[in-house]
């Protein structure tokens, strides 16, 4: 896909009675502080005879200030629930289930015109389940986002694409590709779920270009799903597991979600986090590191502020990208020699095309052409949207328009709200 999709209206369609409660039920993965489970049973006990004793249709008509019965019913019980997770906001942080039901709220409440004061639903009655209510619906594994998403929306979930490889060369979340130099550590990603941070150095005393020698990826800790697992790769040091030997995300129930495995030792490792619909591959060539990831949209946004520097998200920082002048100086072996070495394998003049000239021509090292073709081949399965595959940047540069990071930066900014309230 293309640029992010903009922040949903309020008055765009509208999840009825039946979707919400849905949506609750499949919120499993609650950290035992975080007591979003008790606040989705408490609403869906509140809301039982509503759904019993009329319509879906009948619920949509009247309003919370002097409509019907059934929603001046549901409008308490939307208040009570709004309130419980008010309640739990602090110790939420990070659970896309209890922002989802957030949402999900603010939605019906609008739909049926409910007021945010008033009163709210008496606590419900505990005890067996009222006669004729039937089994709760089967509820998915909380720690198979996938599938999760895609019972709620009917649909799969949109996936965003970042790789950073060569010297080194990075494609944004929003396909943009620079060349950049940024020496040192700088974060890849830093979210709410994910941190990734590459290590680079110079690639010759004499020439700007760097590549990334270390990358350090931390999976934060996700309530049931997986305890925090850290990996470290070097170049020469591509460990098939994490820091703590494991090669999963831990003894909670959903440990099997996160998992390691490799076809390559030594040069291939490939990282899957199922409850974040995430899938990363690490290579090893011509002595540096490639870093290439799919990830689930939501995810992707989900950070705050202070997280804006990712060059996942916003590209090199104007002050780390090669210039025209700088990635056209003589390196190692002709400009020549390396176009014939990289035609071999990247047929199309694209930005891999040109990344290969670049890397080939400065490092001396054919090897370098396999790295930028693992890059388009891990772009080719990984995008959604083969029409993005072949960037073709101008002289300058692709450069960020600003609406690509402002919609994420205020998707985080929101969510931050949501969690200190």
């Amino acid at each position: 896909m293309g640029q992010p999709s903009s922040p949903r209206s309020p008055h765009d369609s509208s999840p009825t009675l039946s979707t919400l409660t849905f949506l609750l039920l499949l919120c499993g993965h609650a950290h035992s502080q975080c007591k979003i489970l008790r606040c989705n049973a408490e609403y869906v006990s509140s809301t039982l005879s509503l759904r019993g004793g009329g319509s879906p249709g009948a619920l949509r008509g009247g309003g919370g200030r002097g409509g019907g019965l059934a929603s001046g019913g549901l409008c308490r019980a939307l208040r009570s629930y709004a309130l419980c997770t008010r309640r739990t906001a602090r110790t939420c942080r990070g659970d896309l289930a209890f922002h989802s039901a957030v949402h999900g709220i603010e939605d019906l409440m609008i739909q049926h015109n409910c007021s945010r004061q008033g009163p709210t639903a008496p606590p419900p009655a505990r005890g067996p389940a009222l006669p004729g209510a039937g089994p709760a619906p089967p509820t998915p594994d909380p720690c198979d986002y996938v599938g999760r998403f895609s019972r709620l929306h009917g649909r799969p979930p949109d996936f965003l694409h970042c790789a950073s490889f060569g010297d080194p060369h990075v494609r944004s979340f929003y396909h943009h590709f620079h060349t950049c130099r940024v020496q040192g550590a700088w974060p890849l990603l830093d979210n709410d779920f994910l941190f990734v941070q590459a290590t680079s150095s110079p690639v010759a005393s004499w020439a700007n270009a760097t590549t990334t020698r270390k990358l350090t990826i931390i999976f934060k800790n996700m309530q049931e799903c997986i305890d925090q697992k850290v990996y470290q790769a070097e170049v020469d040091n591509l460990p098939a597991a994490f820091e703590d030997g494991s090669i999963n995300g831990g003894d909670r129930p959903g440990g099997s979600s996160l998992s390691i495995q490799t076809t390559n030792p030594g040069s291939y490792v490939e990282i899957r986090a199922a409850y974040i619909g995430t899938t990363i591959i690490i290579r090893q060539t011509a002595g540096q590191l490639s870093f290439s990831i799919k990830v689930a949209e939501d995810v992707a946004r989900a950070f705050s502020a202070e997280q804006d520097l990712q060059l996942c998200v916003g590209g090199c920082p104007p002050s780390q990208r090669l210039s025209r002048s700088e990635r056209n100086r003589r390196g190692a072996i002709t400009v020549d020699t390396a176009r014939q070495l990289c035609k071999e394998g990247l047929p199309v003049e694209d930005a891999y095309f040109q990344s290969c000239v670049f890397d080939v021509s400065v490092s001396g090292d054919p090897n370098f052409t396999v790295a930028a073709q693992a890059a388009l081949e891990d772009a080719r399965n990984f995008l959604p949207d083969l029409e993005k595959l072949h960037l073709f940047p101008s002289d300058a540069g692709a450069r960020l328009s600003p609406a690509a990071f402002l919609v994420p930066l205020l998707s985080g900014l929101f969510v931050l709200w949501l969690c200190v309230q």
